[in-house]
């Protein structure tokens, strides 16, 4: 019974190793995880250029409008300074003519009464 037992053991760990992955299988595993981790390194630096330029782009919009408006500022300051002698103020403009009123928008007249309750 000895000799089956040994004999039993020693086939079920050769069949255990034999089923384990051949050294292809493992180098086939291998490149895959490090395919996987260059392509999630891949991945990090694209996103990282992306926010970069988006950084950069959003720099540049702030420096054109901070110098639109230095221009626009300029621009005021001289023309204030062309027009000092001049007076190019427009007349005063002439205030709506009220709409004549309809009948319907006059409020109704109460009844005046004298002083003994009669109607007037």
């Amino acid at each position: 019974m000895k000799k089956l037992f040994t004999l039993v053991a020693i086939a079920s760990i050769s069949a255990l190793v034999a089923c384990g992955p051949s050294a292809e299988e493992k180098a086939a595993m291998e490149k895959a995880k490090q395919d996987s981790i260059a392509a999630v390194e891949a991945a990090k630096a694209a996103e990282e250029a992306a926010k970069a330029q988006a950084m950069a782009d959003s720099t540049a919009a702030y420096t054109a409008a901070e110098e639109a408006k230095a221009k626009a500022t300029a621009d005021s300051i001289e023309m204030a300074k062309t027009s000092k002698g001049k007076t190019n103020a427009k007349p005063a403009a002439k205030p709506a003519a009220k709409p004549a009123e309809t009948p319907a928008e006059k409020p109704a007249e109460t009844p005046k009464f004298n002083k003994s309750g009669k109607n007037n």
